[in-house]
């Protein structure tokens, strides 16, 4: 098989997971591996995938080869891949605009970025690196609230002709005047604001979604998170946190048998706790009532790894941006999205949305296979 080739916006915690994650199942097969929700898709297995590209703003990454970047300061998760070997990519220097939120200058270096100084590519040189680089999808993992940001990256992505991956909660797949511009430009987009493998978010809607199907009342419901790492000390910048408490209210929102008023759900991101790094814990409570009207509630406390929960969906909406390259389809990915993403263009149950990802990856390889047969025997036929 063909690499699929990626370049990152980024080089955080979860593009550390990410790049862990494509080494760490080279060791694997599909009978020995597990944490993924496939193994391979159209052919492609996580080690098929190729990082040629890559940008951040941190003295301590630019620079440097992306295998040593991933573990270069303030990042934090997990080391679960320690022998990545030299990829052969430098870090290129990004552009800044609003991808650093001013209040992290108060924090010492080991919790925020450190920023290089380095004069900042504009677009045209950002859209060269990626064309050189051979890159086909450009993986979207900047700070919660970089709103020009990227819009920037999207506008480099269209230009250099890359399909897109947003992970962030800038609205861009869901605006259908950005989902009409890939259309046109013929490139896939999977977005917005990725769901995590088992997180706060997947959690909530699945138990909001069992008090619908069994018949319970939802009055009012909260979901407060914490963590260490950079994403929560960028969030307490409330003013960059607007698009992520829409994304994660939204997501459970729309699951619920009757949208419940707005003081009686809070969803968000709540504190920075810097001992935690990288874990990321969250409170779940959930009040109503059963049969006859008789009050019930349910509290739930989840620990997990941010980032390579993050990774283990990335890792599966790559291979379905590359499956839509192969194929030729455009503008908004709407299974992978539903089920990949918090703020997708439109939202489904996620039982639905998991039978609309498996059947647009079932849908693609057939395709796939078909164009492969037919190939074949006009080979035998020469």
């Amino acid at each position: 098989m063909k690499k699929i080739k990626i370049a990152i916006v980024g080089v955080g915690n979860c593009a550390s997971s990410l790049i862990q994650g494509i080494h760490y199942y080279r060791s694997k097969n599909r009978n020995t591996a597990s944490g993924l929700m496939h193994w391979a898709i159209n052919g492609y297995s996580p080690c098929d995938i190729e990082v040629v590209a890559a940008f951040d703003i941190d003295a301590r990454k630019v620079g440097k080869d992306v295998a040593s970047a991933i573990f270069a300061e303030p990042n934090c998760t997990e080391v679960f891949c320690p022998d990545i070997p030299e990829l052969g990519v430098t870090v290129q220097m990004g552009h800044v605009l609003d991808g650093f939120s001013e209040h992290m200058k108060d924090y010492n270096d080991r919790s925020t970025f450190l920023l290089s100084g380095m004069s900042e590519p504009d677009q045209q040189q950002v859209v060269e690196v990626l064309k050189e680089s051979g890159a086909e999808i450009l993986v979207h993992y900047l700070p919660v609230g970089s709103e020009d940001a990227t819009r920037f990256y999207v506008e480099c992505a269209l230009e250099a002709g890359l399909a897109f991956i947003n992970n962030i909660p800038v609205f861009i797949a869901s605006d259908p005047i950005w989902a009409k511009k890939f259309e046109n430009a013929g490139l896939p987009i999977i977005g917005d604001d990725i769901k995590a493998q088992l997180g706060a978010t997947i959690v909530h809607r699945t138990l909001t979604d069992l008090f619908r199907k069994r018949g319970l009342t939802l009055d009012r419901t909260y979901q407060l998170n914490t963590g260490g790492n950079t994403d929560f000390l960028n969030m307490l910048n409330r003013r960059r946190l607007a698009s992520k408490k829409t994304s994660k209210t939204e997501a459970v929102q729309s699951v619920a048998s009757k949208r419940l008023d707005q003081e009686n759900i809070h969803v968000g991101p709540s504190d920075y706790v810097p001992w935690q790094k990288d874990n990321k814990i969250c409170f779940i409570r959930m009040e109503g009532s059963m049969f006859g009207d008789v009050s019930m509630n349910l509290e739930l406390r989840l620990s997990v790894e941010d980032s390579p929960n993050s990774a283990g969906v990335v890792i599966d909406a790559i291979r379905c941006a590359k499956l839509a390259l192969d194929q030729g389809i455009s503008g908004t990915l709407l299974g992978p999205a539903a089920y990949f993403c918090k703020h997708p263009p439109k939202q489904f149950t996620d039982d639905d949305a998991f039978r609309l990802l498996e059947d647009f990856i079932a849908q693609g390889q057939s395709a796939a296979g078909k164009v492969s047969s037919l190939f074949s025997e006009r080979k035998k036929s020469v």
